[in-house]
């Protein structure tokens, strides 16, 4: 998520379409891995500190985002009814005209290969772009250092989720970005399960246990692969940007939310 093609259109294409019901696949986690590091959001008020940190400010990211992501807002971060909820608000701050959040587990929990799930109901409307990601500990230069996006959204094209990773040889600069799409309509009405699956070999992302992202490591080289090094996890809902607000923001949807319900991190035995 870190920046995106002004063109989603060329995202659109070089990816692959799978339309689908709701998935009859089981969601249970192989029984050889075991939990490494989970948030339930079962609490109230503000994300447990231990675990959440906080992106603050509103340049835009990279993406020309619209938003000014705040710390320490309820209005913008809480645990609510077993939740996580991330709230857009239509509201002044600063030079912003949007608030939101955005919590990521750097420097307080990275980890190298295994099991991410996330249980997740996405907002909905024109301008809004809600992520599931991770980046590397240890970034110094993006895209070289790699990302994974497990999730993303953007609200002018319900329902169309997106796995992709970015490297220094692969990513949507060149062209070369390696993403795929599945159709879930009701992804906003109802929580699906979203998982990536990361190995040396390859990572793999799946909704509700239907895989429809595969990445290998086929090059082993730095440039095609980074991931063999500690990543941590990001959780955010931008409001506009080069991609998210490509046709605009409708201001009559706010505010939105994005609910998580747990992020489980397992590892294998």
């Amino acid at each position: 998520m870190k920046i995106k093609f002004r063109n989603v259109i060329q995202l659109c294409t070089t990816g692959l379409f799978v339309f689908s019901f709701v998935s009859c696949v089981s969601n249970k986690t192989d029984a050889r891995k075991k939990l490494v590091w989970s948030d339930e959001f079962n609490g109230k008020g503000l994300p447990d500190s231990l675990k959440w940190n906080y992106d603050v400010g509103g340049d835009g990211y990279g993406n020309n985002e619209d938003q000014f992501y705040t710390k320490n807002r309820l209005e913008n971060a809480r645990m609510e009814g077993g939740n996580l909820v991330i709230e857009a608000r239509k509201e002044t701050w600063g030079k912003n005209a949007y608030t939101s959040a955005r919590l990521l587990t750097k420097g307080k929990f990275s980890f190298q290969y295994g099991t991410v799930e996330v249980r997740a109901k996405l907002p909905k409307g024109r301008g809004t772009w809600p992520a599931i990601w991770m980046m590397s500990e240890n970034m110094k230069e993006w895209p070289d250092d790699g990302e994974l996006d497990i999730m993303e959204h953007v609200g002018f094209h319900q329902g169309y989720v997106h796995a992709s990773v970015h490297t220094k040889k692969y990513n949507h600069i060149q062209g070369t970005q390696k993403t795929d799409t599945l159709m879930m309509k009701d992804v906003s009405e109802k929580f699906h399960v979203y998982k990536a699956n990361w190995t040396p070999e390859k990572i793999e992302v799946f909704i509700d246990g239907q895989k429809f992202f595969t990445y290998e490591n086929k090059e082993k080289t730095y440039e095609a692969w980074p991931f063999d090094q500690p990543y941590f996890l990001i959780l955010n809902l931008a409001v506009g940007g080069f991609w998210g607000g490509k046709e605009g923001i409708d201001d009559r949807i706010f505010p939105q939310k994005y609910y998580i319900d747990y992020v489980r991190v397992y590892q294998n035995k």
